[in-house]
């Protein structure tokens, strides 16, 4: 069944975060914020395990040694110019206040402004990766839901951890999730495999700039707008099949 692998992940953050959340109310607010200083710093480790992908063999022979990064740096500026014009970063934000208002009816503001955090950062982060996107493209080309069934695994000890400090916004990341990798399962389905090894890498390497980004928020060291960068993971393949079919 097509799709299936997508319904276990989001239901896998769902189950995730409503364990979290019921833990998270007994933690004191130093324990809370302990806990998500930790995420932010395993957040980084991952991302720059997804930036090694810079070296991957495939990508350095269609867009040499030194193009790797800068067909990165591309799909980064591209990106930026296109999702802050958008504005998609408000837009998420506003979607996870109008959720909140909507399921709360009231709350204190700090609650709002952590539920509003908790669905912007695990949408974000759920989201990016190379899981999400060959998972799902795997399940829609028919060669099992393997990826995604790990990828589920992973996101519900996430969503235990970022729902703890961060409530049940987290939760409702589920619902993008849920959208982003069905779409791409229905591409698999109509298109079949259409992305080389080398655009696969610049994506994967892509990411990982933007999953650094989003430590370096839960670190409190920046406020990132990670959301405005979502551009830059289309733009990443798309630079890398130009450079190939130019260097022909």
């Amino acid at each position: 069944m097509h799709g299936l692998g997508t319904i276990i992940n989001a239901s896998a953050i769902v189950a995730g975060s409503a364990i979290g959340t019921l833990a998270g109310n007994r933690l004191s607010p130093r324990t809370q914020d302990t806990l998500t200083d930790g995420l932010g710093l395993i957040v980084l480790v991952v991302g720059a395990l997804n930036v090694v992908s810079l070296g991957d063999r495939a990508y350095v022979r269609a867009v040499t040694a030194h193009g790797t990064l800068l067909v990165v740096l591309g799909a980064v500026v591209f990106g930026a110019i296109v999702g802050s014009s958008l504005r998609i970063e408000d837009r998420v934000a506003r979607l996870g206040a109008w959720a909140h208002d909507r399921l709360s009816r009231g709350g204190a503001s700090a609650d709002r402004e952590r539920f509003i955090e908790g669905f912007v950062s695990g949408s974000l982060l759920f989201c990016i990766g190379p899981l999400a996107i060959l998972g799902a493209l795997s399940d829609g080309l028919g060669h099992g839901i393997d990826q995604l069934v790990l990828k589920s695994a992973l996101d519900m000890f996430a969503a235990m951890a970022f729902s703890a400090s961060l409530g049940w916004g987290v939760a409702l990341a589920a619902v993008p999730v849920a959208l982003y990798q069905g779409t791409i399962t229905v591409l698999g389905v109509a298109l079949g495999s259409f992305l080389p090894a080398a655009e696969v890498s610049a994506l994967t390497a892509t990411g990982g700039v933007l999953l650094i980004a989003i430590g370096l928020r839960l670190l409190r060291i920046r406020e990132v707008r990670v959301a405005d960068l979502l551009p830059a993971l289309a733009f990443a393949p798309a630079i890398t099949a130009i450079v190939v079919a130019v260097r022909g």
